[in-house]
């Protein structure tokens, strides 16, 4: 885990509205579950996020990924479709459109990928020709930049999920299950505790569970 200070970060019990971002890769479970207990916590505390799709084909370049190519390719045409609905919409329709393709890919089990992208534009009421974006090359390179900024603020070795509170970035927290309730809110400001102390950079251990949706 790595982080990068680049504002001042005040207590939890201080920060009332604090300023957070979130990169994801729709396909990634980790980033979903994680992702999950971010918006809960956002809901609690009335906070806003803003989502940012990159890519994990992108990250990865250069790398043998085995049997998550596939994947990696999939999550990529789902960010140029979120980039194009960024565009016309902002980050808030974004997030709405993550937890679409989410809940279809992850706890749906769905690996249809056209049809995630048109279910989840005509649930949320989009035009259906943004599905067209998939595999419009034209938003690479607002993928490409988004991914590149990830990587800049949280460290060159990590993928996704990655969050900044308070202009403090890290990679992570990787959970499963998703914490919910005032579970999710302990872990909150653990995290926002940990992102006051400049010095800061790593916390970890073994991993023992798979993804728990």
């Amino acid at each position: 885990m790595s982080i990068e200070t680049s504002a001042a970060v005040t207590s939890p019990a201080v920060s009332e509205s604090p300023a957070v971002e979130f990169w994801f890769d729709s396909i990634c479970p980790w980033c979903w579950m994680t992702s999950r207990w971010l918006s809960d916590v956002a809901e609690q505390r009335g906070f806003m996020v803003q989502w940012h799709p990159v890519s994990l084909q992108v990250i990865n370049e250069g790398n043998d990924v085995g049997d998550h190519a596939a994947g990696m390719r999939q999550g990529h045409r789902l960010g140029r479709v979120a980039v194009a609905v960024g565009r016309e919409h902002g980050a808030e329709v974004v997030g709405k459109l993550y937890t679409e393709f989410g809940t279809a890919i992850h706890p749906g089990s769905r690996s249809d990928f056209d049809g995630i992208i048109a279910d989840a534009l005509e649930k949320l009421g989009l035009d259906a020709g943004f599905a067209a974006a998939a595999d419009d090359e034209q938003y690479d390179e607002e993928l490409r930049g988004n991914s590149a900024h990830a990587l800049e603020i949280a460290g060159p070795d990590v993928g996704v999920p990655v969050i900044s509170v308070n202009g403090v970035a890290f990679f992570g927290p990787v959970v499963t299950p998703a914490p919910q309730g005032e579970q999710a809110l302990q872990l909150w400001d653990g995290i926002v505790a940990a992102a006051s102390v400049p010095g800061f950079y790593e916390l970890k251990r073994g991993r023992t569970k798979g993804p728990q949706f």
